[in-house]
């Protein structure tokens, strides 16, 4: 990569995610924060690097709290009164959507190959459960001309309660991840995606019964114990595990559903990716820093791409755009990364982006190219499952798919992984990550 100083390449040297749950279920009492701190202390835990050898956290979230956006600061701050991190370590907290900590991890590497840092750790969380509810615009413009004058009295209150409707003004708005510009739901964005690529609710529940097969596997193989630390919320018992994974669901069980977004869909809530709180972090070292801790590399971050689509167009097709960019720039093929981990937002939008990589017409009228970017085989996408069976804290995602293909490089014969993300606001992102030779570390 041109421009590196000294020919810097930043590494992955492990990390660590909570169990991913269910919104609303065991991690109710964990904000982002907390979730957080856990997934950013086991990991350094994990890999006994010392807490003051980190110099920057980098973090990614969509639902941040009030009051404390900066979430990783405020990792470090609760970090540094329990003695770990120090409160110098500088932190920045970014969002991209669903993309966030795909953000927060590029961001990373890019300090480190700067010559900015040789130890940062990047990630994100989310926590759906501690997501505010807000209050409707007429209430603050009705309220807030009182509640912001400190000359206001007793009778300005009582004047205002008469201008107050209960159903109009006092009652709170229910969170739906909705389009800004649009005004759609993601949910309905990709049944209109599902339609125009002619993608069937057969095909969706298939997909969707692989995701937890193959996440069911993973669990019982013991694939996921470098990642996972596990997590003892206030009051409940311990969680080990992701518990939105269902080994013995079958296609026949999800065709019983009923379409969740419109009348005559397709989208279900078993073939979508369900609300869910968890944290997922990677720690990142320049080459030089993990020869000097004793670290050894899983992978290294070879090339990124993030795109943009107008989201009345098809807003979930970010990474048929984004992932062929990331290649170029990585100067491979489709056909020679080992493995592609392909976020499972919806069946439906997984489908759509495979077909459009095998379309000519989409390669000639949307990427300028005379043919397809290739085929990804269901040998190679999401060999340990994916979204819809893991869940997806908005947050944390990026970060957990980036960690589980590096362990993936790192712990067999396979040298090139291919990630990518679709992201609210029309965006996509693309990484391609590459093994590293333990010679060269």
């Amino acid at each position: 990569m041109p421009g590196i100083p000294n020919h810097r390449r930043a590494v992955i040297v492990g990390g660590a995610r909570t169990p991913f749950v269910r919104a609303f279920a065991e991690y109710t009492e964990l904000d982002s924060i907390a979730l957080g701190l856990l997934a950013v202390e086991g990991a350094l835990d994990r890999l006994c690097v010392p807490f003051g050898a980190v110099e920057a956290v980098v973090w990614g979230g969509v639902i941040l709290p009030q009051g404390s956006p900066n979430v990783g600061r405020e990792i470090v701050l609760d970090s540094a009164k329990k003695g770990g991190l120090s409160p110098t370590v500088e932190a920045v907290t970014v969002t991209r959507a669903c993309a966030s900590s795909m953000q927060a991890i590029t961001d990373g590497v890019a300090k480190i190959e700067r010559g900015e840092a040789d130890v940062v750790i990047a990630g994100g969380s989310d926590s759906t459960s501690n997501a505010a509810l807000t209050m409707p615009p007429s209430l603050i413009r009705k309220a807030g001309p009182v509640v912001m004058n400190s000359k206001a009295g007793v009778s300005d209150y009582l004047g205002l309660l008469g201008k107050l409707s209960l159903s109009r003004d006092l009652l709170p708005r229910q969170p739906q991840v909705a389009e800004r510009s649009t005004g759609e739901l993601m949910g309905q964005a990709a049944e209109r995606m599902a339609k125009r690529n002619q993608i069937s609710r057969e095909d969706q529940d298939a997909l969707a019964v692989r995701s937890h097969q193959r996440a069911a596997a993973a669990i019982a193989s013991g694939r996921f114990d470098d990642e996972i630390v596990p997590v003892t919320p206030p009051g409940r018992p311990t969680v080990y595990r992701d518990s939105i994974v269902r080994a013995d669901t079958s296609v026949e069980q999800m065709a019983r559903l009923r379409p969740a977004f419109a009348k005559d869909g397709t989208l279900t809530a078993a073939n979508s990716s369900a609300l869910t709180d968890g944290a997922a972090c990677v720690v990142l070292m320049s080459e030089q820093a993990a020869r000097k801790h004793g670290q050894t590399a899983l992978a290294r971050v070879d090339s990124w791409a993030y795109v943009g689509v107008d989201p009345a167009d098809q807003l979930l097709m970010g990474p048929a755009l984004a992932m062929p960019l990331a290649l170029d720039r990585a100067g491979l093929a489709l056909d020679q990364v080992d493995c592609v981990d392909l976020h499972e937002a919806f069946a439906a939008q997984v489908l759509c982006i495979l077909k459009m990589l095998e379309s000519d017409s989409f390669a000639q009228q949307r990427l300028g190219r005379s043919q397809a970017v290739g085929t990804i085989s269901p040998q190679r996408l999401n060999i340990h499952g994916g979204s819809i069976a893991l869940g997806h804290p908005f947050g944390a995602t990026g970060a957990r798919m980036v960690l589980t293909l590096a362990h993936e490089l790192a712990q067999t014969d396979a040298n090139h992984a291919l990630l990518s993300i679709c992201a609210a606001g029309g965006l996509g992102a693309a990484v391609v990550m590459r093994s590293v030779p333990t010679a060269m570390v």
